[in-house]
């Protein structure tokens, strides 16, 4: 609670398909999804998100036909029916991670980076305690990923918690106090940034077999 925590791992190792049994959209085979000491492996989505856990997807899909503001309310009616309050709400939250100056602009003529801040304040505005974000920074470039960095630290300063999928390593470095990887559907190492980037099994999982052994020999 109150972390930032990576989830990594090659493509296909089933890190959205986690994001989804975590978040109600799957449910697991076997085990269980405990949330705050609770157990809600069998609570259908929306009651997942009332109880707190929101999450953004890969594929960010606004309602084009609606505003800035109008998307990011369509969260916030999650705990404020009205639709005063949940326009109110949604300009909060849209000024929070930089959207301000756009709330009435059409959703649909956003930037990649502008609807991923939009996916973002969409969920934020459903006031989660645990955010899943999948691949918030990917599509952006440089100067965009730069820009994102300080808005996911602000959100985690607001007292959320924070479980990111991400393959730009170097922002999962600089903001995920600790990391795990996941690779064909099972954890394979867990632990702060620097030990994991250092493990042989993830280097294998990334970069293939023997990948380890050449990177040491290249060093040595």
């Amino acid at each position: 609670e109150g972390s930032i925590t990576g989830l990594i791992g090659p493509n296909g190792a089933g890190k959205t398909t986690a994001f989804a049994m975590i978040a109600g959209f799957e449910t697991p085979s076997e085990g269980r999804v405990l949330f705050a000491g609770e157990d809600i492996s069998r609570l259908p989505a929306h009651e997942r998100a009332r109880a707190g856990i929101a999450r953004t997807f890969q594929i960010v899909q606004p309602f084009a036909g609606l505003t800035v503001r109008e998307n990011i309310a369509v969260g916030a009616h999650l705990r404020h029916p009205g639709r005063a309050e949940a326009l109110a709400k949604a300009a909060e939250v849209g000024e929070a991670v930089g959207l301000g100056p756009l709330l009435d602009q059409s959703a649909g003529e956003l930037t990649v980076a502008g609807r991923k801040r939009l996916e973002l304040a969409r969920a934020l505005a459903t006031d989660p305690r645990r955010l899943l974000l999948d691949e918030v920074l990917a599509g952006l470039n440089p100067s965009e990923i730069r820009d994102m960095i300080p808005v996911i630290r602000k959100v985690r300063e607001g007292g959320v918690t924070i479980l990111m999928v991400e393959h730009v390593m170097q922002a999962v470095m600089s903001l995920c106090e600790a990391i795990h990887v996941l690779a064909q559907g099972a954890i394979i190492a867990a632990g702060p940034p620097e030990a994991v980037a250092r493990d042989a099994r993830v280097i294998e999982a990334y970069l293939g077999q023997g990948a380890a052994k050449r990177l040491q020999a290249a060093h040595a």
